[in-house]
C-alpha cells in the first residue's frame, strides 16, 4: 500500500454519523443550541464536538441555492463524527478529499479547553482553502486540539462549505439558471450562514458572540478578506486573519463561463432540470475531469463588485480589524501539485507568457525588468513574479486601502521554510505553526520547530482577544502606507519597513489587469512552446545524425 493509499484509509477510519441521543448522557460534555443538544468528545482537558450542523442539507430541491437555516429543535445528538467533506476528486495534499463526501455537507467543529472557565472566551472561526474546489474539515492539519491546549482561553471553530462543482458555478447561459443566480457563490453564502450560527451559539460553548475573529488560508484567506465586504455578513464577527489569500482570488464572469461550458459537455445536460436530476453518485463521477478547472468567487456585481477592491477602498471594511500577510514563496507549492520541476519549468512560462499578451507594452517591459532584477534560474524569477502578482501585492493593496479609512490592520512576511525540496517558504507552509499540528508534514517537509509554533499560536490569539498581534516581547506596529511596517516571521522575527520596496513599486501598477490563476483558457500557442518544440526537434536532428554517423564509421 501507497503513502497515499495507507493516509486514505486512516482518514477514512475516522468515518462515523452521528446519531440521536434518547437517553443518558454526560451534561458535562453537552451543549445547548438553539437547533438541539449536541454531546461531544473529551480527553479530559479538550473537549471536541464535531459535525454540528449549521444549516439546512443542500440537498433534493435546496441543490444549489443558498443555505436555509436550521430550525430550532430540542433534539439531543452525538457530535462525535466530521460531517462529510463536499464533493472533490481526491488530492494528497487536501486529505479532506479521502474523507467520505457528499452534497450534505454544512457542518462545523468546535474546540474548547475546560480548564478555562471565562464564559466569555474569544471565538475564532477557520474557513479552509484549497482553491475553492478542494478541502474540508476533516483535513488532520485543522484539528485544533493543539492551538486550544496552547491557548486555553480561546474556543476554536472549523466550518465546512460547498466547493467546486457544488459550490461556485454559473448558470446564467443555461435554460432555467435565472433561478440559481446565487450559484457563483454559494460557498461564501455558506460561510455567511454558519457565521449567523456561530453568532447564535457560541456562548453555549463559552464563547463571546460580541468577539469573533474569522480566519482562513488561501481559500480561507480570500472568504475572509471577502466577507467584510458583503452587507449580508455585517456584524457576525470581529477581526479577520488572512494567510496567503485576499479579494484578488476572485473570477470575472466570463472566466466563471468556461467552467459551466465543460459541466454541460461532461455531462450531456441541456438544461437546469437535466442538472437537477443528476443523482450525488452521478455528479461524484462528472467532478473527477472538471475539479482542476474549478472556478473562485464570481465578482458578480451583486455579492462581489467587479472591482473587488472598491469596498476596501470606500471604507466599507474599516470596522474590522485585520491581519493578513502572505509568504515569501508563494508559488513554488504548484512544484509538487502539478507533478515536480519538470512540468512546473513548463508550465508556469506558458502562464507568463498568456498573461503577457494582455498588457500593453510598456506594462510588458514592467514585468520583463522585475524577471531581471531577480536572483536565480528564470523558473524562481516566474515564481517570484506570481508571488507578489497573487498573494503580496493584493494582501499590501488590500491592507492600504484598509489603513487609509481608519481601519486597524497588520501586516506579516511568512519566511520560515519548508524542507521540502525547492519548497522555500511555500504556501501553506505556515499552516502545522497555526494550528501546533507540528507533527504534520505535508507542507514542511519535517516537524515544524515547536517554538515559532508557540510563538505563531500566541499571535494568532493576541489578534483575536483584542486585536493587537504584538507582544511585550515582540512589539508590532499597525501598517500603513507611509511606513509599511510588516512582520517577517520565521525562527528570530523581526519588524522591516517596507519590505522588497522597489519591487512592490515595480509591479503595483500590474494589479488592475487582475492577473489571477485562472488557466481554463490558456492558449499553448506562445513563444515558449514554439521554442520548445524547435529546441525538441533540434535535438533529435542532432542524434539522428549522431547515430547516422556511428552506423557510417563502422563500416
Amino acid at each position: 500500500m501507497n503513502r497515499k493509499q495507507t493516509e486514505r484509509e486512516r482518514i477514512r477510519k475516522t468515518f462515523g454519523v452521528n446519531r440521536a441521543i434518547s437517553g443518558e448522557y454526560d451534561p458535562a460534555l453537552a451543549a445547548r443550541c438553539h437547533n438541539g443538544t449536541f454531546v461531544g468528545k473529551t480527553n479530559g482537558t479538550i473537549d471536541v464536538f464535531y459535525g454540528i450542523p449549521f444549516a439546512v442539507p443542500p440537498v433534493g430541491a435546496l441543490r444549489w441555492k443558498k443555505p436555509e437555516p436550521v430550525p430550532e429543535s430540542d433534539a439531543v445528538s452525538e457530535a462525535y463524527y466530521n460531517g462529510r467533506s463536499p464533493i472533490q476528486s481526491e488530492w494528497p495534499t487536501e486529505r479532506a478529499s479521502f474523507y467520505p463526501q457528499g452534497e450534505d455537507c454544512l457542518y462545523l467543529n468546535v474546540w474548547k479547553n475546560r480548564t478555562c472557565l471565562d464564559a466569555h472566551k474569544p471565538v475564532m472561526v477557520f474557513f479552509h482553502g484549497g482553491a475553492y474546489g478542494w478541502g474540508g474539515t476533516a483535513d488532520p492539519m485543522y484539528d485544533g486540539t493543539n492551538f486550544v491546549t496552547e491557548q486555553p482561553g480561546i474556543v476554536l471553530i472549523t466550518v465546512g462549505y460547498r466547493v467546486g462543482l457544488m459550490g461556485f458555478v454559473d448558470f446564467s447561459e443555461v435554460p432555467g439558471g435565472e433561478a440559481y443566480s446565487d450559484a457563483p457563490n454559494l460557498g461564501l453564502y455558506d460561510q455567511i450562514e454558519a457565521l449567523r450560527w456561530v453568532k447564535r451559539n457560541a456562548a453555549a460553548f463559552g464563547g463571546d458572540p460580541e468577539n469573533i475573529t474569522i480566519f482562513g488560508e488561501s481559500a480561507g484567506g480570500g472568504s475572509v478578506s471577502l466577507l467584510p465586504c458583503i452587507p449580508e455578513a455585517k456584524g457576525l464577527f470581529r477581526r479577520v486573519i488572512a494567510e496567503s489569500g485576499s479579494v484578488a482570488l476572485t473570477f470575472s464572469k466570463e472566466e466563471c463561463r468556461e467552467f459551466t461550458r465543460r459541466l454541460l459537455k461532461t455531462s450531456g445536460a441541456k438544461t437546469m432540470d437535466d442538472l437537477c436530476a443528476l443523482s450525488e453518485a452521478e455528479l461524484m463521477r462528472i467532478n473527477e475531469p472538471l475539479n482542476p478547472y474549478n472556478n473562485f468567487p464570481q465578482r458578480d456585481g451583486k455579492l462581489i463588485p467587479e472591482d473587488a477592491y472598491e469596498p476596501y477602498r470606500n471604507g466599507v471594511t474599516a470596522d474590522v480589524d485585520m491581519m493578513i500577510g502572505t509568504n515569501a514563496d508563494e508559488m513554488n507549492y504548484w512544484i509538487g501539485e502539478i507533478g515536480g520541476i519538470i512540468p512546473f519549468g513548463f508550465g508556469i512560462p506558458i502562464k507568463f507568457e498568456n498573461d503577457l499578451k494582455k498588457l500593453p507594452k510598456e506594462d510588458r517591459a514592467r514585468a520583463r525588468r522585475f524577471l531581471r532584477s531577480e536572483a536565480g534560474h528564470w523558473i524562481w524569477k516566474l515564481s517570484a513574479f506570481y508571488t507578489e502578482m497573487m498573494f503580496r501585492l493584493p494582501a499590501i493593496e488590500q491592507a492600504e486601502q484598509h489603513a487609509a479609512h481608519g481601519g486597524k490592520v497588520f501586516l506579516y512576511y511568512w519566511m520560515q521554510p519548508s524542507k521540502l525540496w525547492q519548497y522555500g517558504a511555500c504556501h501553506a507552509a505556515e499552516l502545522a505553526y497555526v494550528f501546533g499540528n507540528t507533527e504534520d508534514t505535508v507542507y514542511t517537509g519535517e516537524p515544524a520547530n515547536r517554538e515559532l509554533a508557540k510563538r505563531v499560536m500566541q499571535i494568532w490569539a493576541k489578534f483575536a482577544t483584542d486585536g493587537d498581534p504584538g507582544t511585550p516581547e515582540l512589539l508590532w506596529p499597525p501598517y500603513d502606507g507611509t511606513t509599511r511596517e510588516t512582520m517577517v516571521l520565521c525562527r528570530k522575527p523581526r519588524t522591516e519597513r517596507d519590505l522588497r520596496g522597489e519591487q512592490r513599486k515595480l509591479l503595483a501598477p500590474l494589479l488592475r489587469y487582475r492577473i489571477n490563476p485562472s488557466y481554463a483558457t490558456m492558449d499553448y500557442r506562445v513563444p515558449f512552446v514554439y521554442r520548445s518544440i524547435g529546441k525538441v526537434l533540434l535535438i533529435l536532428a542532432l542524434t539522428v545524425g549522431l547515430m547516422i554517423w556511428g552506423i557510417h564509421s563502422l563500416f
